[in-house]
């Protein structure tokens, strides 16, 4: 069915622009991708590993869809996975979740859904032929996938591919085409704005895979005029919403409104619930049981109001403070409206006491003329006093995975409890410089290096 869908698009479009290799690399035609996809042997294995980075990935997957084979694609250095337990009739493709929660899964789709995914992300979106999608973020993970891949092979959306999202690559590669759709990452984001690199030939610029803060939006707007649509999305399920605003969100907390052919509704237990023809068929090996036929459950707290989508953090994130509960993205979103903080990722940590169960904790980056102490009177005037962090970390950055994210469970595993001498392993090289417990609880900076 895909590989079919495929051939039609190829038809359709012969000597047009298909896929580019960096900013000085090989051009592929449809006609030419066809050849390459119809060509090589079927193999005896019953399942493709692309792993990203270059064209043969594409190629990979082409060569898989016309063959019958199932597709996992992988990260570099990422190995395939072993086919212990057979996978059910109807299996095309194995996405793998980024395990920022805990351990990453793997999710089966059949071809349908696949197809309903791309379906409503280009109907959605509005991508254009006319408007080349640059690719910076990873082939393998399922945003990259969804909205560069699928594109391209079922609605002829051609692909650039840059060498690499480092600023002086994306100034390359975005000017080898007159107009572009930019789909990346808030991290990325950032870096472009500090950089001075995002390119004015943009027509379409998308963030996902993390959320998305306003204050880099706003940012990007009133530096650049050009406007950011968040995009939210699970590997489960494909894409849930879409901020389609012509200007910049009022809420962070607002996702946009569902996908065409998306409908959601908020569960019993408070969680997003998503209906479409693009959720996953099931766990594999192991069952996934936020999966039912049409239906994710996802873990992310939401309201519904006005038909937009308003997360309010996710339900195992949630910190316990003597009985109750507060939400990390409330104290972030605070955190993230004083001007020196540039990043911050809040958690709970062990309080010690079984009465009052966990501290919240904060890992903070700060820009040039940033104060700790500052910091905190700003929260302390601004949130009730037992959501105020007890802890504090301020680093010199917090760097996200590969996808573009975040993870709460790695930073507190790494920099709570504190160890009584500096490590030479943490995201600085360097040492404490202090505690103040005025506040009841540790309050740790970290010096920056010379």
């Amino acid at each position: 069915m895909l590989y079919q869908r495929w051939c039609r698009t190829a038809r359709e479009r012969p000597g047009a622009l298909a896929l580019r290799e960096g900013a000085g690399g090989r051009d592929w035609t449809f006609g030419e991708l066809a050849a390459a996809g119809a060509g090589g042997g079927g193999g005896s294995e019953a399942m493709v590993c692309p792993q990203a980075g270059s064209a043969a990935f594409v190629v990979d997957v082409l060569r898989a869809w016309r063959t019958g084979r199932i597709v996992c694609p992988l990260e570099p250095g990422q190995s395939p996975p072993r086919m212990e337990e057979p996978l059910p009739a109807g299996i095309v493709h194995l996405k793998t979740t980024s395990g920022t929660g805990g351990q990453a899964r793997r999710i089966a789709f059949t071809g349908a859904q696949l197809a309903a995914d791309a379906d409503n992300i280009v109907s959605t979106m509005g991508l254009r032929a006319d408007w080349p999608n640059v690719g910076v973020v990873s082939l393998a993970h399922s945003y990259g996938f969804s909205n560069l891949v699928l594109p391209l092979l079922l609605h002829g959306v051609p692909l650039i591919m840059a060498d690499s999202a480092l600023p002086e690559s994306l100034r390359r590669v975005a000017w080898t085409q007159r107009e572009i759709t930019l789909a990346a990452v808030p991290a990325l984001w950032r870096a472009w704005l500090e950089a001075g690199v995002i390119p004015g030939n943009v027509r379409l610029a998308v963030s996902a895979a993390a959320p998305l803060p306003l204050a880099l939006e706003l940012a990007v707007f009133e530096r650049c005029g050009l406007k950011i649509h968040n995009f939210y999305g699970s590997s489960e399920c494909g894409g849930i919403a879409f901020d389609a605003g012509q200007t910049p969100r009022r809420d962070e907390s607002c996702a946009g409104a569902p996908l065409r052919g998306v409908s959601c509704k908020v569960g019993e237990t408070g969680c997003l619930e998503v209906h479409s023809a693009a959720v996953g068929q099931g766990g594999w090996p192991q069952p996934c049981a936020a999966l039912r036929p049409g239906v994710f459950e996802t873990g992310d707290l939401a309201a519904l109001t006005e038909g937009l989508v308003y997360l309010q953090g996710r339900v195992g994130d949630q910190i316990n403070v003597a009985g109750r509960k507060v939400s990390p993205e409330t104290v972030e979103r605070v955190l993230l409206g004083h001007p020196s903080v540039r990043e911050c990722v809040v958690f709970g940590v062990p309080s010690g006491d079984a009465a009052r169960g966990e501290w919240v904790a904060a890992c903070v980056v700060l820009g040039p003329a940033g104060n700790g102490r500052e910091i905190r009177a700003y929260l302390q005037a601004r949130l009730p006093a037992w959501q105020v962090p007890r802890e504090w970390r301020f680093v010199e950055k917090l760097a996200p995975n590969p996808r573009g994210k975040l993870s709460r469970r790695a930073l507190r595993e790494r920099f709570f409890p504190m160890p009584q001498e500096p490590s030479a392993s943490g995201l600085l090289e360097a040492g404490l410089r202090g505690a103040d417990r005025s506040s009841g609880g540790d309050f740790y900076e970290m010096t920056r290096p010379d």
